[in-house]
């Protein structure tokens, strides 16, 4: 989907031309999701906005003179891009200086060559000038063309940063990439090396005649901004207006609105049809009907709409009651509109303007669309997100003409983040952000939103919307271990199950500060993409088939211009791309492609172990990127002519010229045309997109001092005649010369190369398209699988294939995945398309289990009085046969059949202020799960950390602390609910101690109220009479996977666990782990006895001996290992023995008891000792020792002794110290490593 107009067979377009003397002021706005597909900018986030440019741009230093190009298809007047920044589509403040009053008629017949001496005088007058300036840019070239087109291009790439709807046609457009546009240009070479065969022996073939004609904008010289409108597809009518804005005032002084109706030979001044004093300021045309027009007044002088419904000829002015920052037409609907107003309104009008209605106040910029046809139900439904009064954000919908409170919906109950609301094609996109973390929902034709599904660790800073294309969802995501760099996801058909496309894909930061993905999607061919990613350090060119299942380098040509011989070798030498998007959609860029003209790819590159941006050349392939030749040594814009048969080339911008280049076969033979009679500046080519006439015209100027020149060319001429069936070829598409590519055949035809004829209406782009059998490169791995090393698809160490949704009923079906997944839109059949395919099997009865209960705001607190949303959500059972109940514990309790009834949430009202245990219970005839949750009523929550040994001895006082992060003063109010019971034990102190009196595994919760935060952490911890346990540490690989989060030690361990099991026979519900927080990664294994010991007391010691010998022997042999994913294997270490002896909490009068007596008496002496010198000695394990840290998680073991240190937040009283013992008990954990690497996990993700 494209986001922003360019030019396409078969759609209007316009251009706007401006010339501005300084930068826009640039705000600064939050990262959101964005809505940009490729391979228009794939803009990620904006640093800088430009919020306003109609209330007057920074005054720039005199002289200097910068020139913009900036152009969007007439008729899409606005596709949203200015709402976000407060700019319109394709406006901007320019500043220029016209001096002169220039009109060339210059036909190829009177045109000397460059190199004659026979020069007109009027052509050495501007040659003069010329000279002039290139004295300039030989001091300075970078300097000369940042002043030529700095500032357009920044505005560029703010206005199609924000996304819009797509308007009909858009998918036939040229696809356009940017080369660097400001810096690292070199000047370009001589304009005779246009023909790679030159010196070949070839006869040059007469150059045809091309007929040109230029216009100057004259009369209006003082004016410092033209904007050019053209209709296309066969319209003769040009619209142009130019405007004097005064940097002093801040606001246009004079305008003129100009008309052609014979592709701009001639021009008629309309000022007398708009109203000699009337001060224009934008112009906007209807995209469904081209002939409509709205021309807003500047509304320092005065606020009214002008509407033409004649391409121009006539207009009727009507007064507006508010300031219009941006329109919005319907895609279907001719005349409904939608305008934003300074002050955040949003008026609808279903008259073009005459009449407007308010629909919606306090309305997000740039966060409102028109209904998508077939999918809503009312045509003028709008889709806004509106801000509440007490400034927080809802998804509102509404009829355009009715929209009052009883007349809205909210599609999703809740609130959602600001500018985070995309509708885009078949998909709905909204963020919500709950305690610092990001999810994101999306709503697949108009179903629920449900919850994206991302790997679980990716843990994603930012994420934007890349592509809705073919049914499937394509996601830049910037992980937490990233910075400059994001990666790539495609989802399922419903956009909820995404998985890993590629890595490190590299940014590129525009001119504005936004940045973009150097990721390009091929026109005319379906799964064809490029993409540069960084890989040690270097970046390299990657191509796929098939929607980034399969990715390869590209192969460099065989031969330079010159004939000669590269020795390039795959993998150490690659062609390399530009694949950075042009912010002047009217300069074709670093690439350009186009749906007309399958296979053929025209890029800026460099050959070489990685991309470059010096000595760069142009190349092509002609088979879709198989093969490439070399066309160009240096950059040029390169476009498509007569739907991609033949191609133009101009020399980039900062070069002048008075020729281009065309060629009919492909790029390899160029042939030189002269346009102009004086080398011109070349900001900008509109090639005319219908099919009765083919113009093209050249915006630019002869020199900085000069006016704007117009050069219309008519390039029929180079056609001898209409192409017939001799003219044309077939060509198959292959990859590398497989002839499947997404799972077909496909026969191109095309024209053959050479041929100079004009190709027909009916030019057919198919011939056939025949499926091939399924084989392994067809499909991909399905959410939560993993591509191993010998190329299969396994489960990530994180995924539980065994899990079955929910919604699955007793009696239903459900298809159980195979581990791979179709590649969206691959049209292949049978082969293997059975064995890969997800396969129907019956839903089994199941308990409930993984019932969590939260509030929708995710909170623990609740005004009294107010309405309590609580949400169920359960992660195993069948949901149809399964009973929830939920009780609120203020005395009232509701029960529900099953948790169909409990999906938009149960609400509740609490009378009373105090906390509350609320309680949901969720049981079948298999089982039960029950949760638990304490809401206060009064009071809001922060962050609290509950440090709580893992295992501890029956009938010994454990320390319990809760560390708030950051710290607070002393007035915290701690809650402790401590085994089963049901009332709280309240503290002023984050430690508590407590004797565990029963053996088996108890739940710890503490709450921690601050003013009006709470927040609420648990541990499960083990009691034993007695255990066994050990310190491990592992390989340093382990370390580059530690998001160092509560979840990923707990996957961790369990993957642990399972290694230990294998080299054991140790019963798995006597064995547990516990993963310490924090780098280098250590853990800590426990043997615990059996629950019911028949057997002796002393037996049971023994063999929780002999399993810890067998445990620590095949640790020292290395044999303990894991593969954390594909490549990544980690081997688990024995660090030492911990201070857990095997003793009872009973007295025994034998005299082994006596000497173990004696042991523990000389043990507590040397703890007491190590914990006085405890960092001369960093070898030895303290238990108590607490540990601090953000995430919620357990810790070590307890000793057995009652020497054994009691920590209290009283020893927390600088942050120094607690630095200091954090570092400590690390050290004493054995890692070994002296030195301990940190890293921030990012809790907070912007969109």
């Amino acid at each position: 989907m494209e986001t922003w107009a360019g030019c396409c067979p078969g759609m209007h377009f316009y251009v706007c031309v401006l010339l501005m003397m300084s930068a826009n002021t640039l705000l600064n706005v939050k990262a959101e999701i964005t809505c940009s597909s490729c391979p228009s900018p794939v803009l990620l986030h904006q640093e800088e906005l430009q919020m306003d440019t109609r209330e007057g741009p920074i005054q720039a230093p005199r002289g200097l003179r910068q020139i913009r190009l900036e152009a969007n298809r007439l008729g899409v007047t606005n596709l949203n891009f200015g709402v976000g920044d407060g700019q319109q589509a394709g406006v901007s403040e320019d500043v220029s200086m016209f001096s002169e009053d220039v009109s060339l008629e210059a036909g190829p017949d009177k045109v000397p060559k460059e190199d004659s001496p026979l020069l007109s005088q009027k052509e050495d007058t501007y040659r003069d000038k010329f000279n002039e300036m290139g004295e300039l840019q030989a001091e300075n070239p970078v300097l000369t063309r940042a002043k030529r087109s700095g500032s357009e291009l920044a505005e560029f790439a703010e206005r199609r940063g924000t996304g819009g709807p797509r308007v009909d046609g858009e998918n036939s457009d040229e696809r356009r990439s940017p080369g660097p546009l400001l810096d690292g240009q070199r000047q370009g070479k001589s304009e005779f090396k246009w023909n790679r065969d030159e010196g070949r022996g070839n006869s040059p073939r007469e150059e045809p005649k091309l007929t040109s004609s230029t216009f100057a904008l004259t009369g209006d010289s003082a004016h410092n901004h033209a904007v050019v409108y053209w209709s296309g597809q066969n319209s003769s009518v040009i619209l142009i207006l130019t405007k004097l804005y005064d940097f002093h005032l801040g606001s246009v002084t004079e305008s003129t609105l100009w008309r052609s109706t014979d592709y701009g030979s001639t021009y008629e001044k309309m000022n007398d049809k708009v109203g000699t004093k009337t001060v224009l300021s934008y112009l906007y045309v209807c995209p469904t009907n081209k002939r409509k027009i709205m021309v807003l007044t500047d509304p320092e002088f005065e606020s009214s709409l002008l509407i033409s419904s004649d391409e121009g000829a006539s207009y009727q002015k009507y007064r507006l009651s508010f300031y219009i920052l941006s329109l919005l037409f319907h895609p279907t609907r001719e005349d409904w509109a939608l305008a934003y107003s300074h002050d955040q309104k949003l008026y609808s009008s279903l008259d073009f303007g005459r009449k407007w209605l308010l629909v919606q106040e306090r309305v997000t910029p740039s966060r409102f669309y028109w209904s998508v046809t077939g999918l809503d139900k009312e045509a003028d439904l709008v889709h806004m997100e509106a801000h509440t009064p007490d400034g927080r954000v809802q998804y509102v919908t509404c009829r355009a003409q009715l929209c009052s409170e009883p007349n809205r919906n909210y599609p999703f109950l809740g609130y959602i983040d600001i500018s985070s609301l995309v509708v885009q094609d078949d998909y709905m996109f909204i963020q919500v952000t709950t305690n610092g973390r990001a999810s994101y929902y999306v709503s697949y034709k108009r179903e629920p939103f449900i919850r994206i599904k991302l790997p679980k660790y990716s843990l994603p800073k930012d994420l934007h919307i890349v592509s809705t294309d073919e049914n499937q969802v394509f996601a830049a995501v910037q992980e937490w271990n990233q910075n400059d760099t994001y990666n790539l996801y495609l989802s399922d058909t419903r956009g909820i199950l995404f998985t890993l496309a590629m890595e490190n894909v590299k940014t590129t930061r525009g001119l504005a500060g936004n940045q973009m993905l150097d990721l390009y999607e091929v026109a005319g061919i379906k799964g064809m993409l490029l993409a540069n990613k960084r890989q040690e350090n270097q970046v390299k060119t990657y191509i796929t088939y098939n929607k980034g299942r399969d990715w390869r380098l590209l192969q460099a040509p065989a031969a330079d211009l010159a004939g000669n011989d590269i020795n390039c070798v795959l993998p150490f030498c690659s062609l390399h791309l530009q694949l950075h998007t042009s912010e002047n959609p009217y300069l074709s860029g670093a690439i350009s492609t186009k749906t007309s003209a399958p296979g053929i790819i025209v890029a800026t590159g460099n050959i070489g172990t990685e991309l470059s941006y010096n000595n760069v050349g142009m190349f092509i392939s002609s088979d879709a990127g198989n093969n490439w030749r070399q066309i160009f040594e240096e950059e040029h814009n390169v476009w498509f002519l007569d739907k991609g048969g033949a191609l133009v080339a101009v020399k980039q911008p900062s070069v002048p010229t008075r020729h281009l280049w065309i060629s009919f076969d492909e790029g390899r033979q160029w042939a030189r045309h002269s346009f102009s009679l004086v080398p011109l500046f070349v900001d900008g080519v509109l090639v005319e997109a219908g099919t009765e006439n083919q113009i093209m015209t050249f915006f630019g100027h002869f020199s900085h001092r000069s006016e704007w020149q117009l050069i219309k060319i008519d390039y029929k001429s180079i056609f001898n005649r209409l192409c017939s069936e001799e003219d044309y070829q077939t060509w198959h598409l292959h990859n590398q010369g497989e002839p499947c590519v997404m799972g077909q055949k496909q026969i191109y035809m095309k024209r053959r190369p050479g041929n100079y004829c004009m190709l027909g209406k009916d030019y057919a782009k198919i011939l056939s398209a025949e499926s091939c059998i399924c084989r392994a490169h067809d499909f991909e791995c399905d959410y939560g699988y993993e591509r191993r090393g010998d190329g299969n698809c396994r489960p990530a160490f994180w995924f539980n294939p065994a899990s079955v949704s929910r919604s699955c009923s007793q009696g239903q079906n459900y298809y159980n995945s195979t581990g791979y997944r179709k590649v969206v839109s691959n049209n292949c059949t049978k082969g293997v398309k059975d064995m890969y395919t997800a396969r129907k099997q019956q839903c089994p009865n199941r308990a409930p289990k993984g019932l969590a209960l939260t509030t929708r705001e995710g909170v623990l607190t609740a005004s009294l009085g107010a309405n309590v949303t609580f949400l169920v959500h359960l992660d195993e059972g069948d949901s149809m046969r399964t009973n929830i109940q939920l009780d609120f514990g203020d005395g009232t309790a509701v029960s529900y059949s099953n948790l169909s009834w409990t999906e938009d949430g149960i609400r509740h009202v609490y009378k009373t202020a105090g906390i509350f245990r609320v309680t949901a219970l969720a049981e079948n005839t298999l089982g039960y799960d029950s949760t638990t949750l304490f809401l206060h009523v009064t009071c809001p929550v922060e962050n609290v950390q509950l440090l709580a040994p893992f295992v501890v001895i029956k009938n010994k006082e454990v320390n319990l602390t809760a560390v708030v992060w950051p710290s607070h003063s002393r007035t915290i109010t701690f809650f402790w609910w401590l085994g089963n019971n049901t009332e709280p034990v309240i503290t002023l102190e984050g430690s508590i101690s407590y004797t565990f009196t029963s053996e088996g595994m108890n739940t710890v919760t503490v709450q921690v109220s601050s003013a009006s935060s709470i927040l609420q952490d648990s541990k499960t911890i083990a009691v034993q009479e007695f255990f066994r346990s050990l310190l491990l540490s592992f390989s340093p690989n382990l370390d580059e996977y530690n998001p160092d989060i509560g979840e990923w030690r707990q996957d961790v361990g369990r993957v642990i666990k399972k290694a230990l099991l294998q080299v054991s026979e140790f019963p798995e519900e006597q064995l547990l782990v516990a993963v310490f927080p924090g780098v280098p990664t250590a853990a800590e294994l426990f043997l615990l006895p059996q629950k019911n010991q028949s057997e002796s007391r002393k037996k049971s010691e023994e063999e929780l001996e002999k399993i810890s010998e067998i445990l620590v022997s095949a640790l020292n042999q290395n044999l303990v290992e894991f593969e954390l994913k594909p490549g990544a294997r980690v081997i688990v270490y024995i660090t030492q023995l911990t201070l857990a002896p095997l003793v009872d909490s009973s007295p025994r009068h034998s005299s082994s008891a006596m000497l173990m007596l004696l042991s523990v008496v000389f043990l507590g002496l040397a703890v007491f000792l190590i914990y006085k010198f405890k960092r001369k000695i960093p070898w030895i394990n303290i238990y108590a020792e607490v540990n601090q840290e953000k995430e919620q998680e357990m810790i070590g073991s307890v000793g057995q002794n009652d020497s054994t240190p009691k920590i209290t937040l009283s020893e927390f009283s600088t942050a120094k110290e607690l630095m200091e013992k954090d570092l400590d008990a690390r050290v004493k954990r054995g890692v070994g490593n002296a030195y301990e690497s940190t890293r921030e996990i990012p809790n907070c993700t912007s969109v």
